[in-house]
């Protein structure tokens, strides 16, 4: 059976910390789409999802096992519809953790058939927050360090 996993996110932008996240996942699954969510909680994005789709495509042109995905709906319900089994998330630290458990937990109850796998950020992408990045773009801030694509 294909292993299917889902990386969702707002991805609001995606960064190097995220693209690591997916290049490991490849070592653990056959499949891994990036799906980039409508998050009712964040009214505003910074960089409109068309593009920040288009710009994850590019990092994965040569990637056939990675695809992405745009979705107003619970994740639960996407990886139904994707017949995936699995979902991916990062872990920076102990406040991402508590927050993970809890989606984790509800995504499983909407979904048996459901795991999470979490990973451990690598110590070099530890510190990257996409929203510490939008707000030094804002300003100006050189943020091409922390992204894998040109903006």
């Amino acid at each position: 059976m294909k292993k299917i996993a889902i990386f969702p996110g707002t991805f609001d932008p995606f960064t190097k910390g995220h693209h690591d996240i997916v290049m490991r996942s490849l070592e653990l699954f056959d499949e891994v789409i990036v799906g980039i969510g409508y998050n009712s909680t964040k009214k505003n994005r910074y960089f409109e999802i068309d593009f920040m789709v288009s710009k994850i495509e590019s990092v994965y042109v040569n990637t056939p096992r990675v695809s992405v995905v745009v979705y107003n709906e619970l994740t639960s319900t996407l990886a139904k519809k994707y017949g995936a089994q699995f979902l991916i998330r990062g872990l920076r630290n102990t406040t991402d953790f508590e927050y993970e458990n809890t989606i984790s937990q509800m995504n499983r109850y909407l979904n048996s058939d459901l795991d999470t796998v979490l990973l451990i950020t690598s110590p070099q992408y530890a510190s990257i927050s996409s929203t510490v990045i939008r707000e030094v773009h804002k300003y100006g801030g050189d943020v091409s360090e922390f992204i894998p694509y040109s903006l």
